[in-house]
C-alpha cells in the first residue's frame, strides 16, 4: 500500500537537553502518485535497484551515544548533517526485495534512522539468527544489540570480575521506569548485594559505606560525580570500563574527573580502558548466542520500558533516557499489524 511517511531531521545543533519541537524538524514525505514521483516521495518496491531491500521501522532504539552525534566534534561516527535524517538503529521488515541474501517479510537490524520507511543496500542490513524460544523482537535493538553487547563485552573483555571483586556499574537500573522501582527491581529481582539512588542527598556516604573492602571494577558509563567517587575509592590495579559520560552530554562545557580522583589514578594504578561495542563485531554471533541462553537459565534478566506513539514518539523517548528513567525504546510500528 502506497502511504506517506514520518521522518525527523535535524534542524539545529543542540546545546543543551532534547526538548519536542528540538532540535528536528518533522517532515512528512508524501506518498508517490502519478503526479508526484522520485526521491521527495516515500519509496516503494518500484524505486529499488538490484541488492537493495524497502525496510518499514516497527522499533527504534534511543542510545546515549546518539547525543554525541548531534554535536559537531570528533566521535567514532561522523556528526548528523543539520539536513539530515536522524541516524538510528531499527529493528525493520523487509517489505520488498531484489537481494539474493534477504527476503520480504524478514525482520532486520539495521542504520535505518528516524523514519517509517526507506531503502537500504543488503549489506547495510543484519539478518539475526532464529531468536531464543523466549525472545522477543524488541531483543534485536535491546539484549542482543549494541546497549546489551556493551555490557556483555565491557564485563567479559575488559572488567574480567572474579569472586570476591568488589563490582560498581553505574546507571544500572536504566531499563525501568523510574528511580524507585529501579532500585527495588535490581535489589530484589537481580539481587545486587547494593543499590545506591544517586539523588539522595547523603550519596557519597552512602557509597562509601557500601565499598569498605574498596573497588575492583567499576563499569562506567555515567562520568561525573559517580566516577569520580569511584575512581578516589579504587583498589591497587583496579579495572575501569569506560563506556561513555551520559551525565556530560548535555552540558555545553564537559567535565572530567576531579584533580583528586584523576591523581588517584596514578597512586592506585588504575586500568582504565574506554571501548566500543564494534571492537569485537566479529565475536556478536557467539555472544547473541550466550545472552539468548542466558534469560532461560536465569543468569540474566531484562526490562525495559517502551515509548508508543510511532516515530513522532522518538524527541520523548530522549528525554526519559537523560531524565534517568528509562532507556528508550520507540515503538514505530507494531509488529502484528
Amino acid at each position: 500500500m502506497v502511504r506517506e511517511s514520518l521522518q525527523l531531521v535535524l534542524a539545529e545543533r543542540p546545546t543543551t537537553n532534547i526538548v519536542p519541537g528540538k532540535p528536528f524538524q518533522h517532515v512528512k514525505v508524501p506518498a508517490a502518485s502519478a503526479t508526484m514521483q522520485g526521491p521527495y516521495c516515500t519509496p516503494t518496491e518500484a524505486d529499488l535497484k538490484d541488492g537493495e531491500l524497502l525496510l518499514e521501522s516497527l522499533y527504534l532504539s534511543i542510545d546515549a551515544t546518539m547525543r554525541n552525534w548531534l554535536q559537531y566534534k570528533r566521535s567514532f561516527l561522523p556528526p548528523v548533517q543539520v539536513g539530515e535524517v536522524m541516524r538510528g538503529i531499527t529493528v525493520s521488515r523487509v517489505l520488498a526485495s531484489k537481494s539474493s541474501k534477504v527476503k520480504t517479510g524478514d525482520l532486520v537490524t539495521a542504520m535505518l534512522g528516524f523514519r517509517e520507511m526507506g531503502i537500504l543496500p543488503e549489506d547495510w542490513v543484519q539478518v539475526p539468527a532464529p531468536l531464543p524460544a523466549n525472545a522477543t523482537s524488541r531483543d534485536l535493538i535491546g539484549l542482543f544489540c549494541w546497549s546489551g553487547l556493551s555490557g556483555y563485552f565491557g564485563m567479559t573483555k575488559i572488567g574480567v570480575p572474579k569472586p570476591g571483586d568488589t563490582v560498581v556499574v553505574s546507571a544500572a537500573a536504566g531499563a525501568t521506569g523510574n528511580v524507585a522501582a529501579q532500585c527495588r527491581w535490581l535489589k530484589e529481582d537481580l539481587r545486587l548485594d547494593v543499590v545506591l539512588n544517586y539523588k539522595d542527598a547523603d550519596f557519597d556516604q552512602k557509597f562509601i559505606e557500601a565499598t569498605p573492602d574498596w573497588i575492583d571494577v567499576c563499569f562506567d558509563g555515567v562520568g561525573g560525580q559517580v566516577l569520580d567517587l569511584a575512581l578516589i575509592r579504587a583498589k591497587p590495579h583496579a579495572r575501569f570500563v569506560l563506556c561513555g559520560q551520559v551525565s556530560q552530554y548535555n552540558s555545553e562545557k564537559r567535565q572530567g574527573p576531579d584533580g583528586q580522583a584523576f591523581l588517584n589514578i596514578v597512586y592506585q594504578r588504575i586500568k582504565l580502558q574506554g571501548f566500543l561495542v564494534t571492537d569485537w563485531t566479529p565475536e556478536f554471533p557467539k555472544a547473541i548466542a550466550q545472552l539468548g541462553r542466558w534469560p532461560a537459565e536465569g543468569k540474566i534478566k531484562r526490562k525495559e520500558t517502551l515509548v508508543t506513539g510511532g516515530m513522532a514518539a522518538a524527541e520523548e523517548a530522549f528525554g526519559i533516557l537523560f531524565d534517568s528513567k528509562s532507556f528508550g525504546l520507540v515503538q514505530v510500528k507494531d509488529p502484528e499489524a
